[in-house]
């Protein structure tokens, strides 16, 4: 008697099986704010600004130069400049190693690039900070760059020299502790430099961006003519968790927020980064540049 076929436990999949699909690492991001998946190249299109709810990611000096200056326009200046282990200062490992660690991972010496640039066709002098350099700590080369680079602008009326307007794009952690009172210093400097710019007539617009904190703050980035923020940017001198432990009270909301200082009258102005260009071009005309 013949025996009854066993049914067949093969599956589609062994049938058919699946195409495996290699998907790029790092081609979606989570927004940090909004918790939605972003689409890499669609940030990227839309200057690092989160398409669902404008957040606004932090960006390196490289790429604000890149969205602020007329294509090709931008000549850096300065770029000698490397910082020094003066203090010897050491902790886990020394702030040697570390300057070369971030040099490798930044591709640049220091946490600052400055040069003269076109800004839709208004030449100017411009600063940013570079958050990926030791979060953008302002020790002895910062200071310098910046210093140099106001005494470049300034205007001189005995040889007839107009200057150029100065832009500093701020975002650091504040003054950069390795350096302990030489990066103090700086912020005497750099305040220097633009008194004297000042008084010769210069026209100098801070932009403050996440986060512009510690030194920073004290020093250059809140003396502008005009102050522009980023849209929720923290700006402030020491932390918010700070201050509420200090004081023991309850922050209002939105403490330390672009939006709160405009309100309060310390930035004039915040402005997403799509129209930061027109902006900044639109105050060089205003001036009389």
């Amino acid at each position: 008697m013949a025996k009854a076929a066993k049914p067949s436990t093969r599956t589609w999949s062994d049938v058919r099986p699946q195409r495996k699909v290699t998907i790029e690492e790092g081609l979606w991001l989570r927004c940090p704010s909004c918790s939605k998946m972003v689409y890499r190249r669609h940030l990227e299109d839309n200057l690092h600004v989160c398409p669902e709810c404008e957040f606004h990611h932090r960006i390196s000096a490289a790429q604000r130069i890149e969205q602020l200056c007329d294509a090709g326009s931008f000549q850096e200046l300065f770029k000698g400049l490397a910082p020094g282990d003066p203090l010897g200062f050491r902790d886990l490992k020394s702030y040697k190693d570390r300057l070369l660690a971030e040099q490798i991972k930044s591709g640049s010496l220091d946490a600052i690039k400055a040069g003269r640039g076109f800004i839709k066709g208004r030449e100017a002098m411009l600063c940013c900070l570079d958050l990926t350099f030791m979060m953008g700590s302002m020790g002895s080369v910062v200071g310098e760059t910046i210093t140099r680079a106001v005494e470049a602008a300034t205007p001189n009326r005995a040889s007839g020299d107009p200057g150029l307007p100065v832009i500093i794009v701020s975002c650091s952690g504040g003054a950069r502790m390795q350096e302990s009172g030489l990066s103090l210093m700086q912020m005497a400097k750099t305040c220097g430099a633009l008194a004297r710019f000042d008084d010769a007539g210069g026209l100098f617009i801070s932009v403050l961006t996440d986060p512009t904190t510690g030194g920073v703050t004290a020093s250059f980035a809140m003396l502008g003519d005009v102050i522009i923020a980023e849209p929720k940017a923290l700006i402030g001198f020491a932390g918010p968790r700070v201050i509420q432990q200090t004081i023991r009270q309850e922050l209002p909301a939105g403490f330390q927020r672009s939006e709160f200082l405009m309100n309060a009258g310390l930035v004039d102005r915040v402005v997403p980064r799509s129209q930061l260009r027109s902006e900044i071009a639109r105050i060089i005309d205003y001036s009389g540049r």
